[in-house]
């Protein structure tokens, strides 16, 4: 069968815009959580955020997209940009089916159809622009870059909370499997409005805590919550064979998955987790003791701490791998949090540092090798995990290439 690789990055996250600005903040240790400045969160008890501060629309896309679209799509197009650029692919010199796009988004473009409905309640009907038709739905983000980059193959959205990001990668991959060449996936949420703002408080999950490097602690017997950031990363799949007769470099294959669903509370049957990161093993043909590192999803809350701790050690043992968590650096991106780590897993292999999970002391109570500084290790197969309220459960395994290592 044959091989999904990873052939280009493109990352938009409060760590940095582009994989090497990304890569130097999260080994450095930087965090990219701040008081709120895009909105007045004053009147609400969670106000810090990971926030893109450097990202100017207008430099990076023409003028008649801009009001069109809202930012989620705006960064959403630049990321894409950078990842077709990055894996050296001019879309117009390839056959326009042989190209398709597969995103994932939790909310889509949220702040868009809030300043319109402001308008709808303030001045009436007829100001709410026309562009509200599509600019808040989930799946366009995707139909922007089909129609940016003239891509018509196989495209879609996939919508399961946190966890959509991976599932839209393994839907990239049985595209690919199924014989279309190329798949831009991956995720960018952003939902730094005080509309998508109540939308999140309303999962009771998120931290109050007003000290950025105390308010999100996965796996501290501090946690209480965590913070939400803006952002995410778009990579290029491509069929091994394809990438390799055009000389592309890869950063490394996408060669499992797994996917669970959480059953009802009181039910008294396990959580899905270890069910998921079992199937992505099974399905890329690795043991547990092939596994150098697991990017965990590090809900920041103790029973879903509790949770991920049990299915990884259940899987790899106490203690039995490296596990970071670097977005306790840009909080968590909702649908782009995972693809974000995707990216990340793939820079660290390149270089064999893991990068650290920041300003965590880890809590003996989950028997986990937390990595809280940058650990040089010689990293040949990675796991990330995701998960999304309600029961999603997924994982990937992502190992490096038959071809050499991508350099940054």
């Amino acid at each position: 069968m044959t091989a999904a690789m990873v052939t280009g990055l493109g990352i938009a996250a409060p760590s940095g815009l582009g994989l090497r600005d990304h890569w130097a903040s999260v080994t450095a240790g930087r965090n990219a959580i701040t008081p709120i400045t895009r909105f007045d969160a004053g009147p609400y008890p969670a106000r810090l955020a990971g926030q893109i501060t450097d990202f100017d629309a207008a430099q990076v896309l023409p003028d008649r997209l801009l009001p069109q679209t809202d930012r989620v799509t705006q960064l959403s197009l630049a990321a894409a940009d950078w990842a077709l650029a990055d894996a050296g692919l001019r879309t117009e010199e390839q056959p326009a089916y042989g190209l398709g796009v597969m995103t994932a988004s939790s909310a889509g473009g949220f702040e868009f159809g809030q300043n319109e409905l402001r308008k709808l309640w303030s001045k009436g009907g007829k100001h709410v622009s026309a562009y509200q038709s599509f600019a808040w739905f989930y799946a366009v983000n995707t139909g922007q870059i089909a129609i940016r980059h003239g891509l018509r193959g196989p495209s879609g959205v996939v919508v399961s909370d946190h966890a959509g990001g991976l599932d839209a990668l393994a839907q990239a991959r049985r595209q690919i499997r199924k014989g279309t060449p190329v798949i831009v996936s991956g995720a960018v949420d952003a939902l730094l409005c005080p509309w998508g703002w109540v939308a999140q408080l309303a999962g009771g999950r998120l931290s109050t805590s007003s000290s950025p490097d105390h308010a999100y602690l996965p796996f501290d017997a501090r946690a209480r919550g965590h913070v939400p950031g803006e952002g995410g990363a778009i990579l290029v799949l491509e069929d091994a064979a394809a990438a390799r007769r055009r000389g592309a470099r890869c950063y490394g294959e996408l060669a499992g998955y797994g996917a669970t669903f959480d059953p009802r509370p009181g039910s008294g049957r396990a959580p899905g987790l270890r069910r998921a990161i079992e199937v992505a093993l099974d399905d890329a043909s690795v043991t547990p003791a092939d596994v150098d590192v697991v990017f965990a999803d590090a809900a920041g809350l103790p029973d879903l701490d509790r949770v991920e701790a049990e299915a990884v050690a259940g899987v790899f043992g106490r203690g039995g791998v490296p596990v970071t968590a670097p977005k306790t650096m840009t909080g968590r991106l909702g649908a782009g949090g995972a693809p974000l780590d995707v990216a990340t897993a793939l820079i660290a292999m390149a270089e064999n540092v893991i990068p650290p999970t920041a300003h965590v002391t880890a809590d003996p109570g989950y028997a986990l090798d937390l990595v809280v500084s940058p650990r040089p290790a010689e990293l040949r197969v990675a796991v990330v995990l995701a998960r999304g309220q309600g029961g999603f459960n997924s994982a990937v395994v992502l190992r490096t290439g038959p071809e050499p290592a991508a350099d940054l």
